[in-house]
């Protein structure tokens, strides 16, 4: 080819592979938003459905610690509690999210199995309070029934604090698929 025809043909294909390239960047920017986005709202969703869920068992839990209402009535409470939980854990962990929130994202996770570890120390307590002749542990369950409730409340606002800060993720500015490729070709 002679080289009247290379000069303009490679003053065309510049522009156009920068070009290429601003698409390229600007389409996976799009998605890893699109992704954070959508994982934004499901975390809002599970964190609403976990606080609705937990702000039933502080009340019903507080009202058993301070000797208002009977064990027995809140047992059928608690189970239901209990296996919303592990829905709830199972659904938080398989909802997965972008690396920028892996961070929160494993905290929150965290947060949730610590409210079913919480639920379940009351459920303890509950059980030996019901037990017939279980007044000589009574100390013992009411111990478990407090620190299940004060790690209940601590989980709680756990959950919404994560659930913020998974929500103030932002995507990434430098898009990290690119930023390898681009030091592939660079010589160190």
């Amino acid at each position: 080819m002679p080289t009247e025809l290379l000069i303009p043909l490679a003053i065309f294909v510049a522009p156009l592979a920068m070009f290429g390239l601003l698409l390229l960047r600007t389409w996976l920017l799009v998605l890893e938003s699109r992704e954070l986005a959508s994982f934004r709202r499901a975390v809002r969703d599970l964190a609403r459905r976990l606080d609705e869920t937990l702000d039933a068992m502080v009340i019903q839990v507080d009202r058993v610690r301070r000797h208002q209402v009977d064990v027995a009535s809140v047992s059928e409470g608690l189970d239901q509690a209990l296996e919303r939980m592990l829905e709830f854990g199972a659904e938080a962990q398989n909802l997965g999210g972008p690396a920028t929130s892996s961070g929160a994202y494993r905290a929150f996770v965290e947060e949730i199995d610590r409210a079913e570890r919480a639920l379940q120390m009351v459920e303890h307590g509950c059980a030996i309070l019901s037990t017939p002749g279980g007044n000589y542990r009574q100390a013992e369950a009411e111990t478990a029934i407090k620190r299940g409730y004060l790690n209940v409340v601590h989980a709680r606002a756990g959950i919404a604090r994560h659930a913020a800060d998974i929500d103030a993720v932002r995507p990434a500015r430098d898009l990290p698929s690119l930023r390898r490729r681009r030091n592939a070709v660079r010589p160190d």
